[in-house]
């Protein structure tokens, strides 16, 4: 059923993910050929992180559809998270090439640590559905 709650969960990761490519995580100054160049950090500045990122998006947008198999969609939403943690992890990795003394970090960062905890909700309340389907099941 399309209109459960965790359909929103994973619809709000998806937009989250996509406005990821547009917002930008940190910035700061990146030391190349001994010349400090201003970069901003967003889901295009990795290709590593491009690709997951576009895998959670559209992915979260698919798990939507799977609703009749909600083994499948809460083993996918699993997956996604898994995959956004990754994409936390090379935003850090990119955070700890910048110049120490020069770099800040956006209250839009917010933005990519929320994706995860909505797919986290989302993976939860497939669960809840599936063991309620379940209990239902067992009493026919």
């Amino acid at each position: 059923m399309i209109q459960r709650l965790q359909t929103l969960w994973l619809l709000f990761a998806a937009i989250l993910a996509f406005a990821t490519f547009n917002i930008s995580f940190f910035s700061g100054y990146l030391l190349v050929d001994n010349i400090k160049q201003f970069q901003r950090f967003t889901a295009m500045s990795n290709i590593f992180l491009m690709i997951f990122t576009v895998v959670v998006c559209v992915g979260s947008l698919v798990t939507i559809f799977l609703y009749k198999n909600r083994n499948l969609q809460f083993k996918v939403s699993l997956i996604l998270f898994a995959l956004s943690l990754l994409n936390l992890v090379f935003y850090y990795m990119g955070y700890n090439k910048l110049i120490e003394t020069d770099r800040t970090v956006g209250i839009t960062a917010v933005i990519a640590l929320a994706i995860p905890l909505f797919l986290l909700i989302a993976a939860r309340g497939i669960y809840l559905d599936h063991k309620l389907v379940k209990s239902v099941d067992r009493l026919r």
